[in-house]
């Protein structure tokens, strides 16, 4: 059982246990559900953009803890302050230590910036979660997710006037993946199998396959600006980057430094 296996099954319980204590129609009453939301790809074409999505993230399966002394809200506003195009907040606890509760702080602290709920999103509930929390963005992974369930969520999460952004990692994930509910593909460049570094390559590699109205992001293994510099001549738009702020004691210095260069 691969690592994204074994978070799957782990996330098919935790939605199961939420469905009992909170129902759908609790959801569409509370929080967030009622606010317009914030377009990931609005911000990203937009010519002053960074491009950047800039994460925050306490650890991972692959590294373990990154930084755990900081809090959402420190982090999320120093990202904003230094540029971010939009921000990704993790809200899966047992393999990344985020919680929901960080998301409702960095809604509350950047309430004018797009937001992507960074999680495994296996059900038509967490769709609706994610709404109610006040997220602009969902994530959906195809290695995690069948076509008809791609479809089934992303056009929910549109219905609900949010937007998707559809993960892969290879061409055949891609091929079977896309749909009118989709708004940004992110080529992912680690593998999900077993969460192990790789380069931007992938990113590369598809770039061409993946057609014009779709926004594109490289995700993960961006370690410095000339490599944005060289996806950007492949048509990218936008640049998921979190592990290499988030482990300095500045994350949004760090993002600010980065861009200067």
């Amino acid at each position: 059982m691969s690592i994204l296996d074994q978070i799957i099954a782990t996330k098919r319980e935790e939605v199961a246990a939420a469905k009992a204590r909170v129902s759908v129609s609790q959801l569409e009453k509370q929080g967030y559900f009622a606010r317009a939301c914030h377009s990931l790809a609005m911000s990203l074409v937009q010519p002053a953009s960074t491009g950047i999505i800039a994460e925050f993230k306490r650890k991972s399966p692959s590294k373990g803890i990154i930084n755990d002394s900081m809090g959402v809200d420190e982090v999320t506003r120093g990202y904003v302050a230094a540029g971010a195009a939009c921000l990704s907040v993790l809200t899966d606890t047992e393999y990344f230590g985020g919680t929901y509760a960080d998301f409702d702080l960095a809604r509350r602290t950047n309430p004018n910036t797009p937001i992507l709920r960074k999680d495994f999103m296996v059900d038509e509930y967490q769709i609706v979660e994610a709404k109610s929390m006040g997220a602009d963005v969902v994530l959906l992974i195809a290695a995690a997710l069948s076509p008809a369930e791609i479809k089934t969520l992303g056009t929910l999460a549109r219905s609900l006037g949010m937007e998707t952004l559809l993960e892969v990692h290879d061409q055949e994930e891609l091929d079977r993946s896309l749909g009118d509910y989709i708004s940004v593909v992110g080529v992912n460049n680690r593998n999900l199998k077993n969460f192990s570094e790789q380069n931007v390559e992938a990113s590369k590699v598809l770039a061409d396959k993946i057609p014009a109205q779709f926004v594109k992001v490289s995700e993960s293994c961006i370690s410095g600006p000339e490599i944005i510099k060289d996806l950007k001549g492949f048509g990218y738009r936008g640049f998921l980057i979190g592990e290499s702020f988030m482990k300095t004691s500045n994350p949004g210095q760090a993002l600010t430094d980065f861009l200067k260069q």
